[in-house]
């Protein structure tokens, strides 16, 4: 598997890594100008370091690698990556705003992400933030992020407030991503149940895993992937949860139909194979089953980068792990470009 490592290596051999988040280096005070607080504000110590701040609150401390395209490419080459998929970080999705500031706020951040792959091409693929409480508008930056900024598709939550991702009034939008074929990266965020998770990073750890299934059986059960078949979704962490409970998915689906089946009467195991998952499973068993439920050609490379929870070697511990070089190519290259853009180029 040397070949993977070097510089010099086929095309076929390429990595591309689909979770990976970015954040302007200066962001505008947006509470000031709104007249409200919540927004994320940054505090920079020095070129290298700033603190992510919510109001006056200690959200995270940050590094360079988070903002600038420099120290990104610099690990990029040090871990074998060749192209980033960026998306912006979930805490400044901004859901919970007044629509029209969240548009503006997520227009703010698109611009940043498609100058930074505009300024460096071919190493970047971009993809949008939306106001998602308001569809409507999110429509038209989805339009805006595709024909004119050349994203390749959009990031969402979880779930938008007070819907979870079956919502009919998030399906315009579906359409219409579908129609441009823009695709969907699910990642969680506001995670349920954190005033009960306030130790040992729980909301991390146990709320992550949890929000990403709500999001996958809220779109099977809601009849998104059934309603729009050519829709191209992959969901971080590996599934979070679902993987491993789809058994009893199934079962309630079967035993309680009068419940789960009220939207779509399809099962659930219908649609495994249909999207994606990234490989952020940190376990190799957990990768091997992941590989085998959802097939060869539904895992995609994604770190995380550039934060801790993530895998920030580029790989390394798939690449070591004795899986042929076939299957390597799908999650580092094939599978990555697939969900993309619909097609290997």
């Amino acid at each position: 598997m040397e070949s993977f490592y070097h510089d010099k290596r086929p095309h076929h051999m390429c990595r591309i890594d689909i979770h990976t988040h970015i954040l302007p280096e200066h962001i505008p005070d947006w509470a000031v100008k709104f007249g409200y607080e919540g927004f994320i504000k940054l505090r920079h110590h020095n070129n290298c370091e700033a603190d992510m701040l919510i109001g006056d609150r200690f959200f995270r401390k940050i590094k360079s690698n988070c903002w600038a395209p420099s120290p990104r490419l610099e690990e990029m080459r040090e871990t074998g990556i060749d192209r980033q998929v960026l998306s912006i970080i979930p805490v400044l999705f901004n859901y919970w705003a007044k629509a029209s500031h969240a548009y503006e706020t997520a227009q703010y951040f698109n611009d940043y992400i498609a100058d930074v792959c505009r300024m460096n091409p071919g190493q970047f693929y971009g993809l949008a933030t939306l106001p998602l409480q308001d569809p409507e508008l999110s429509v038209r930056e989805l339009e805006r992020c595709v024909l004119e900024l050349g994203l390749q598709g959009f990031e969402m939550g979880s779930h938008i407030n007070d819907w979870n991702l079956n919502a009919k009034e998030l399906w315009p939008l579906y359409k219409r991503a579908e129609q441009l074929g823009a695709c969907i990266f699910v990642h969680p965020w506001d995670m349920m149940g954190q005033k009960q998770m306030q130790q040992y990073w729980l909301p991390w750890l146990v709320g992550m895993p949890a929000e990403t299934s709500l999001a996958i059986c809220s779109m099977i059960f809601g009849g998104v992937f059934e309603q729009f078949p050519e829709l191209r979704v992959a969901f971080a962490h590996g599934g979070g949860s679902f993987p491993i409970t789809i058994g009893r998915i199934q079962h309630g689906f079967d035993c309680r139909p009068d419940l789960t089946a009220i939207d779509n009467p399809f099962p659930p195991r219908k649609y495994l194979g249909h999207f994606w998952v990234d490989s952020l499973v940190h376990d190799h068993k957990a990768l091997d089953y992941n590989l085998e439920l959802f097939s060869e050609d539904k895992v995609v490379f994604g770190s995380d980068y550039p934060f801790p929870l993530g895998d920030l070697t580029g790989g390394k511990w798939i690449l070591e792990s004795g899986r042929g070089e076939e299957v390597l190519k799908k999650i580092f290259y094939t599978n990555p470009l697939q969900w993309l853009m619909g097609k290997v180029d």
